[in-house]
């Protein structure tokens, strides 16, 4: 077995402020700094040459990072590696601008470097002093953990991928091959700023991975199943390997029944769960602040007007326990908070980080984000999802007299600033006078996110997130997201098929 892409990093205790608690934050900022090997004077420091040209704000994000994986392929556990990553982001603003620097490692004279970079970049005629450190309290833990993955060896991983492996071969005898993996981080954030807020967090991660192959007479298709969270050891158990087993069973098995269908304009049924993708590509990205606030967005000028169906609301969650996107504070000092999105067809809010909240003149809304201390935050959407409405899904089926039932997306496009989407649907149904008939697979739905929310008639009642492993690119940066919805009839989308 290979162990790959171990990096080293400065020595420093091993940490004793796993998340098992929401603790004192006295207590816990005072353990963290313990841990990166800072000082109160450091900190102070720090901020100090940061504002030293005229900033009117800075902040630091401290971020130690444990990554593992272990795959499974050819019936056998066979690859492993690791990464550690370690530093600290040095951000700066005055005004309209942003000057940010980070340095790998945590020696004072390497931070002081970094920060005067960062004050150069962002200069202003402000005379700006750090006030006194005070806690922010980790009001609640929405990912405590019972077990932490730096508790946990390799050795104790391996068996969970032996019985997925088993498992899926058990359920069908058409499975040919199985690959699996299992990817676990742990991250310990610290965070100072120059109002003299400080806060330490610390943030699990799980994803467990199953991809089936299968063949029925010389046709060889494939299927993907996969749960992610925030979660320490405690997610593994037999249930979750039975549950990921079957579903990849289930949906390789069902390609051999379908066919690629006619394309044109219809009625779409977006099936609930994964069909939140499309909230969050072609609407959510929209709604990001930052986007309106530089007049590229569509929904730029759409605020409090209604802009869909007066039984739509759509959220943007950072509370939902355990959820891959929640965050108990964000990466710039803001609690994770629920925040509506459109609430009765309404546009009430934008999704804000502390830049674009003070040039709306509202609060931050818990959504600056970024994917590491490499990076600076901007807005990000966290869980995203449409709340239920008040019909049945077989109610909406029912509706339709010729269309299609969209259940599993894999991937997908969209021009954020009009909204305009491609998304590639892996498995759905015809529909035909009211019922799900044939299975089809591998088409294209195609048309424009704003309006396809316009064109959303009807909702039902099945609201569901998807937990799979979704992670949202912006500007280079990647971060771990979810989303979700109900089933709902959108009137009319292109679908790409058979000509």
């Amino acid at each position: 077995m290979a162990l790959l892409g171990s990096m080293t990093m400065p020595s420093m205790a091993s940490s004793n402020i796993a998340g098992t608690d929401a603790k004192a934050p006295k207590d816990a900022v005072a353990a963290a700094m313990k841990h990166f090997g800072v000082s109160k004077e450091d900190v102070r420091k720090v901020l100090s040459a940061a504002l030293e040209k005229g900033g009117d704000y800075a902040d630091l994000f401290f971020e130690h990072s444990f990554a593992n994986n272990v795959s499974l392929m050819d019936n056998a556990v066979n690859r492993a590696n690791s990464n550690i990553d370690f530093g600290v982001g040095i951000r700066v603003l005055a005004g309209d601008q942003t000057g940010y620097a980070y340095v790998e490692n945590v020696d004072l004279e390497d931070m002081l470097k970094a920060a005067q970079t960062a004050a150069r970049i962002a200069s202003g005629n402000k005379k700006t002093a750090p006030v006194a450190m005070k806690g922010l309290p980790i009001i609640k833990n929405y990912y405590p953990v019972i077990q932490s993955w730096e508790e946990v060896t390799l050795k104790e991983k391996m068996p969970y991928l032996q019985k997925l492996n088993d498992a899926i071969f058990a359920l069908d005898k058409r499975v040919q091959k199985v690959s699996a993996s299992l990817n676990d981080e742990t991250s310990h954030i610290l965070f100072f700023n120059s109002e003299g807020a400080q806060y330490y967090d610390y943030r699990p991660m799980i994803s467990l991975v199953a991809v089936c192959i299968m063949e029925e007479n010389g046709k060889i298709e494939n299927g993907y199943a996969a749960r992610s969270f925030r979660k320490g050891k405690e997610f593994l158990n037999d249930d979750i390997i039975k549950l990921l087993a079957q579903e990849a069973v289930d949906k390789t098995a069902i390609m051999f029944k379908a066919i690629k269908p006619k394309g044109g304009e219809m009625p779409v049924v977006m099936a609930s769960g994964g069909s939140g993708i499309l909230l969050h590509e072609a609407i959510g990205h929209a709604f990001e602040a930052d986007f309106n606030r530089k007049n590229t967005s569509i929904f730029s000028d759409q605020l409090n007007k209604k802009i869909c169906n007066e039984h739509i609301s759509v959220v943007d969650d950072g509370t939902i326990p355990f959820n891959r996107g929640s965050v108990n504070i964000d990466d710039e000092g803001i609690y994770g908070q629920k925040t509506y999105i459109v609430k009765d067809g309404v546009l009430t809010s934008y999704l804000h980080d502390r830049i674009s909240a003070k040039y709306y003149g509202v609060n931050p809304t818990g959504n600056g984000r970024r994917e590491s201390f490499r990076n600076m935050p901007i807005p990000r959407m966290r869980a995203t999802y449409m709340e239920p409405g008040n019909v049945t899904e077989e109610e909406i089926i029912a509706s339709v007299k010729k269309g299609i039932f969209a259940e599993n997306f894999t991937n997908g496009q969209v021009q954020i600033g009009a909204g305009d989407f491609t998304f590639f649907v892996k498995s759905g149904y015809l529909i035909e006078n009211g019922k799900l008939t044939q299975p089809i697979k591998d088409i294209n739905i195609i048309g424009n996110g704003p309006k396809a929310l316009a064109d959303i008639t009807m909702v039902a009642n099945n609201d569901k997130i998807d937990d799979g492993t979704w992670t949202c690119g912006k500007d280079g940066q990647s971060c771990p997201v979810t989303c979700g919805m109900p089933s709902a009839l959108v009137s009319k989308l292109t679908v790409g098929g058979e000509s």
